[in-house]
């Protein structure tokens, strides 16, 4: 995710590291080369290179300029839907050290069982980072919190966040059956651990349902088209202003389109998309803070105005 101040008038213009004119540049330069050739023939070969009337393409760019932004907003919602279940993970994590601390003052077994629940929390969460960007982080919390079984079984887990939970799920049920936790205090655990696993199953839907192929193909074709016969029908009408004009109007189509393809993959590494492992940081330095630990990490800050 992008983080910085936002830039002064002038200077909004004038900004292209991280804005989309990064990925569409090629695009723009070959749409006015294009345009500039089309100008250029229709004047001294009109036969040759004719124009067209402008009108045609004006109400299709309305049309196109409707349905990029239909599909600019399913994508957006897709970003905002991910971004309020890493949210709803960071509440739930700030509620678990509070509701286990019950644990503390019921005996050695029930205070490790509090460390282990906390420190499994923890690794869910950077699990769910490589889970959702297929990667391979190596906790410290691994190393703290875990006998040598479940480190081998959450490594050769093919879902290991859904491991964890069953994890923690093994932990609650040793509690109640040994009569440390109540029924009552047992459900209020358990429907904690169902949220958390909620947010698993709800990322694992985003991330695995993308916005319908057919739909993006249609409105990329057709964005690329619009703009490659623009000039023809602005010729008669801006002479060599077209260039100018054509690249304007390429600048919005393919800049739109190019926005919702980051936002439509919300877990990726993308300079739009969510900062998924510093929010996962930011949980274990809590988590840890809550068990009083001292030796905390600092808070992840964005490299280069990015947050990732």
């Amino acid at each position: 995710m992008i983080v910085r101040d936002k830039p002064g008038f002038f200077r909004l213009f004038f900004i292209f590291r991280l804005s989309v004119m990064e990925r569409i540049y090629p695009q723009l330069l070959f749409v006015m080369g294009l345009s500039a050739l089309v100008v250029s023939g229709h004047l001294y070969k009109p036969d040759i290179i004719p124009s067209a009337a402008g009108a045609p393409f004006a109400l299709i760019g309305i049309a196109l300029s409707i349905f990029l932004g239909f599909r600019n907003n399913a994508c957006y919602d897709r970003w905002w839907e991910a971004r309020k279940l890493w949210g709803h993970l960071v509440a739930i994590n700030r509620d678990l050290p509070r509701q286990t601390l019950l644990l503390e003052v019921r005996g050695p077994d029930a205070i490790k069982a509090r460390l282990r629940l906390l420190y499994l929390s923890i690794i869910f969460t950077q699990k769910l980072v490589d889970h959702l960007r297929d990667g391979n982080t190596s906790t410290a919390a691994l190393q703290r919190s875990l006998d040598e079984q479940d480190l081998k079984a959450i490594h050769s887990a093919r879902n290991a966040p859904e491991h964890i939970t069953y994890l923690m799920g093994e932990t609650l049920a040793q509690l109640r059956q040994s009569n440390v936790i109540s029924d009552i205090e047992f459900s209020m655990f358990d429907r904690t651990i169902g949220e958390i696993s909620g947010v698993l199953t709800a990322c694992e839907r985003l991330r695995n349902t993308p916005v319908p192929f057919g739909y993006t193909l249609l409105l990329h074709r057709t964005a690329y088209l619009f703009c490659f016969l623009l000039p023809f029908g602005f010729a008669d009408a801006l002479g060599f202003a077209t260039p100018l004009a054509a690249g304007v109007v390429a600048y919005a189509f393919f800049g739109l389109d190019a926005l919702s393809e980051e936002l439509e993959e919300p877990f990726g590494t993308s300079p739009n998309d969510l900062p998924i492992a510093a929010i996962a940081t930011m949980i274990e330095i809590g988590l840890r803070n809550a068990l009083g630990e001292t030796d905390l990490q600092e808070p992840p800050q964005p490299q280069d105005f990015v947050l990732l």
